[in-house]
């Protein structure tokens, strides 16, 4: 993607390549500045920076039989965040299958195709930045086992956009055993029996949110203790950071200029605290910001319990 900077020059107007880009800024090399900017309509559709979301159906019986949901989305945590609580809601189980998510999407139709041929309803999907109550999306569906191949292509242009392949792994169900990693209190019984095994994750979600605001308004996390964090967390890492409402731009710029991995994670959460509040880049500040992903490990929710204990 490039930009090009248009303003005026000894009176008359002047279009000049840019150097250097971020997120959010554009740096380009100029003598004198124009004393107004003027905006331009442009009949030239803009490319946003969008996700493609896939959740399985798991199936009841023991049947072969996949079952997928597919869904378009803008590349924000609030739309993320909307399209897994109403999968959530779903009376059937869902798990999310792990595909890099982000493409460039536009308001228009998008068509999806699978090889092998399964079945696909809708065929054709209206992506729009309206805001909706419930989100759609494309049913896939296979009656023989992975691999299968999924592609996206813009109807208007029939340019494939985005593409990923579903492997045999990728549809097991590891749900069940997270639970058992979540060894949140130090006093325990031996043999826990297998009610506080499954409950967990909710006694650490109900230990953060009893605490009251003038816990939340503790001391700021400091590098060394996101540096921690940084080590606990995993390949979903880039997950947090959407959470965080950081972009795929800026991710792609963290991993550009630091090679190592943990470096990487680190950068993304001092980048997080760097746009707070004095005050509001807390643990728990953090936790309420990530409290949706399902995906998150146990050892990060230790962690964050422990900052806020110590």
């Amino acid at each position: 993607m490039t930009f090009s900077v248009l303003h005026v020059k000894d009176n008359r107007p002047l279009i000049e390549p840019t150097v250097d880009r971020s997120g959010s800024h554009v740096k380009w090399n100029v003598t004198s500045l124009s004393p107004v900017g003027p905006i331009i309509q442009a009949s030239r559709s803009v490319e946003r920076h969008g996700v493609v979301l896939i959740y399985r159906q798991l199936a009841n019986d023991n049947s072969n039989s996949y079952s997928f949901h597919v869904y378009l989305a803008t590349n924000n945590s609030s739309d993320i965040k909307d399209i897994a609580k109403q999968v959530r809601s779903y009376k059937n189980r869902h798990i999310r299958i792990e595909k890099p998510p982000t493409c460039k999407l536009d308001e228009g139709n998008y068509h999806l195709m699978s090889e092998p041929e399964g079945e696909i309803r809708p065929q054709d999907l209206e992506f729009t930045l309206s805001v909706t109550k419930m989100k759609g999306y494309f049913e896939v569906f296979f009656e023989q086992p992975p691999p299968f191949k999924l592609s996206l292509m813009d109807r208007k242009t029939e340019e494939t956009v985005w593409s990923a392949t579903i492997r045999e792994g990728d549809c097991v169900d590891n749900t069940e055993k997270k639970p058992k990693k979540r060894t949140i209190h130090t006093q325990r019984s031996s043999s826990p029996s297998e009610e506080e095994t499954t409950c967990k994750r909710p006694r650490v979600q109900d230990e953060f949110d009893g605490r009251k605001p003038g816990n939340a308004r503790g001391r700021d996390m400091s590098e060394k203790q996101l540096l921690q964090l940084a080590k606990r967390l995993g390949k979903e890492w880039k997950q947090v950071a959407i959470f965080l409402d950081l972009n795929s731009k800026e991710l792609d710029d963290i991993q550009d200029t630091e090679k190592d991995v943990t470096m990487q994670k680190l950068k993304m959460l001092v980048e997080w605290k760097s746009r707070r509040k004095p005050g509001e880049a807390t643990a728990y500040h953090l936790w309420k910001s990530v409290e949706d992903l399902d995906d998150l490990p146990p050892e990060v929710y230790q962690t964050l319990q422990n900052i806020m204990d110590s």
